[in-house]
């Protein structure tokens, strides 16, 4: 993208371009297999997801969004994470302000 982006524009740029960076290690750029979904998981979630570093526990997030049953997960099964975290930190973000006002 354009060096001039937005801050949105760039946010978003970073968030497609961590799902390839990770999918691409093994040869194949459409989907992260188990391993690299875990380490991704654990470099770049490790704040907001707990148990990052626990194999079961991210065995299990992949099994609740790997919607095609491949083992696999797609762009769009990440963005489905991508998503459910944005809304959990959109519902903190607004009992926050609730708080404030």
């Amino acid at each position: 993208m354009a060096s001039g982006c937005s801050e949105l524009e760039s946010a978003i740029e970073i968030l497609v371009r961590k799902f390839y960076d990770y999918a691409k290690r093994k040869g194949k750029n459409d989907k992260m297999n188990k391993k690299e979904f875990r380490e991704m998981v654990a470099k770049e979630l490790p704040h907001v997801l707990t148990n990052t570093q626990n194999k079961e526990a991210a065995n299990k997030l992949i099994q609740s969004l790997d919607l095609d049953e491949d083992g696999k997960i797609s762009f769009d099964e990440y963005w489905t994470l991508i998503g459910e975290i944005a809304l959990k930190l959109s519902q903190q973000m607004a009992m926050q302000y609730q708080e404030r006002h």
